[in-house]
């Protein structure tokens, strides 16, 4: 079994912080050097590289298929003494992947959240309402649509996130600028 880091793009990356993917599908990594089985870290590019997650290759025909076995997307951390370089896959020590591995948050105990999108919608019936407001969510998409997320049972905690990151939409915050 070897061990690599490849790095991600940051588009991908965000990609990767809006949605719940179970694998990474990287089209033209690996040829060839990377096998199944593999242990391959995550590393978001830019300045400084950071370890969001890691995983194991499931299938490196003509690319590379990751599945991820543990993910600290929104709390990364930075590659320390790892040198991404210019290239996209790095190979990397057992001892320096345990390494930074290890660093990556532990999988929180998970719990039920109620998540809402309310746009107000005019239609002439309930069902061109529903056609209407999927035409809005494939097109606005979570760039722009804010979610509301809440514990279950404590809906008075309702936070407004918008790309996947906690937003204020206080209007009178707005008016103060």
């Amino acid at each position: 079994m070897a061990y690599w880091a490849l790095v991600v793009p940051a588009e991908r990356y965000a990609a990767e912080r809006l949605y719940r993917y179970d694998t990474l599908d990287v089209p033209a990594a690996g040829r060839g050097a990377v096998s199944p089985g593999d242990g391959v870290l995550l590393v978001a590019a830019g300045e400084p590289p950071m370890v969001y997650a890691a995983g194991r290759v499931t299938n490196a025909e003509g690319g590379l298929l990751i599945a991820y076995t543990r993910r600290s997307v929104d709390a990364p951390h930075p590659a320390v003494g790892l040198d991404p370089g210019g290239g996209d896959l790095v190979p990397l020590r057992e001892a320096d992947f345990g390494d930074l591995a290890a660093r990556l948050a532990p999988a929180a105990d998970r719990r039920s959240w109620l998540v809402s999108l309310d746009l107000p919608i005019e239609a002439e019936s309930p069902a061109e309402a529903v056609r209407q407001f999927w035409a809005y969510v494939a097109e606005l998409g979570p760039r722009e649509l804010p979610a509301f997320v809440a514990p279950v049972a404590d809906e008075l905690a309702m936070q407004a996130y918008v790309l996947g990151a906690r937003t204020d939409l206080d209007p009178e915050d707005d008016e103060a600028d």
